[in-house]
């Protein structure tokens, strides 16, 4: 948790993020931290690449500037990435993040969060979770593709993670799979396993890209549909839901749970992967700030949303016939894994 505020600049740091956030969205859209990849530019080529007047770039190259993300060189006029900018807001670079902020956080997030207010009064959300969003092919592609772009890393340390544990395993079922990133990950990490991508239609369309991509379209299988009324396919070895609880509305998740249970063989391992709140200490609550704006984002989708700490999830998972979960980390401040086996 962090340290309660004490100042007025730190209110006004809140109050102004978003217009950061707006700056820093906008320098991806005009793909200025690839453009400043191979080494200083001034502000008239960049303004010649861009079709941006160089009096307006030049003011979005001073705020990108005073948030740490380029740096002027010493002519005052050329700029430069720094370094976080050019390892990971370079398109194309390995493990870079460019494409994710730019498209779903920039593109779908950020202006659904103009619905906050209603879906905390309980009175409407942007949308109906994120199934009205993602029934449409082209939002389903923004959204799909900035998945895999933030995913990627993630699904491989949590593969390495559960790599010798699934030895032996055949048959995986990836609840809400998204592009298929974690279910690659895990394919070709497990001699042997087998998985299917379960999603929206449009969703799974998109999924087909990567799977193919990656050379695994003879060991993914790509199954179409809405997770919370679909019969899933039973007899998995692992069932694997990343990212799905928490866009789920409370009483959807018990159901997710016991079709979990339902489609796993007895012994069987159930893996969930998401934003997690911590577990109660001292008898206070810590919420960890990214997770916790996750879930409260969730809020702008639908009023329906909970957030959860790995204990309650463990909770539920109790009541619907699993056995003691374990519990760890994935991404520090963002996300936890919790793996149960069946009961």
């Amino acid at each position: 948790m962090r340290t309660p505020v004490t100042e007025r600049s730190e209110l006004s740091d809140i109050a102004y993020g978003f217009i950061a956030s707006k700056a820093l969205f906008a320098g991806l859209e005009l793909d200025l931290f690839t453009r400043l990849a191979a080494g200083p530019r001034d502000v008239e080529a960049l303004a010649s690449g861009t079709g941006v007047a160089p009096h307006r770039l030049r003011t979005l190259l001073h705020a990108l500037d005073g948030l740490g993300l380029v740096v002027r060189c010493a002519d005052g006029n050329g700029y430069i990435n720094a370094p976080a900018a050019q390892r990971w807001l370079v398109r194309g670079a390995p493990g870079g993040f460019g494409e994710y902020f730019r498209l779903q956080i920039g593109r779908q997030i950020y202006p659904a969060l103009r619905h906050l207010d209603d879906g905390l009064a309980g009175t409407g959300g942007a949308f109906d979770t994120l199934t009205g969003l993602l029934g449409c092919p082209e939002q389903a592609r923004t959204f799909t593709d900035a998945q895999h772009a933030g995913s990627l890393g993630a699904a491989r340390v949590l593969a390495d993670r559960l790599g010798d544990e699934l030895s032996g395993a055949t048959r995986l079922l990836d609840v809400g799979g998204g592009s298929g990133a974690f279910a690659i990950a895990l394919v070709e990490r497990v001699p042997g396993l087998r998985a299917v991508v379960l999603d929206l239609p449009e969703v799974v369309a998109v999924a087909r890209g990567y799977r193919d991509a990656a050379g695994l379209t003879d060991r993914i299988g790509l199954l179409p549909g809405d997770a919370a009324d679909l019969d899933w396919p039973p007899g998995q070895d692992v069932v694997l839901m990343s990212y799905l609880l928490s866009a789920l509305a409370g009483h959807q998740i018990d159901d997710v749970l016991a079709r979990a249970r339902a489609a796993l063989v007895p012994g069987g391992l159930l893996v969930v992967h998401d934003f997690m709140l911590d577990d109660p200490r001292a008898g206070e609550p810590a919420a960890p700030l990214h997770a916790a704006l996750w879930f409260l984002q969730y809020l702008a989708y639908h009023p329906g949303c909970v957030s959860f700490s790995a204990s309650e999830l463990g909770t539920r998972m109790a009541a619907r016939g699993f056995g003691p979960t374990r519990v760890e980390v994935l991404i520090p401040g963002i996300t936890t894994v919790v793996r149960a086996v069946t009961s």
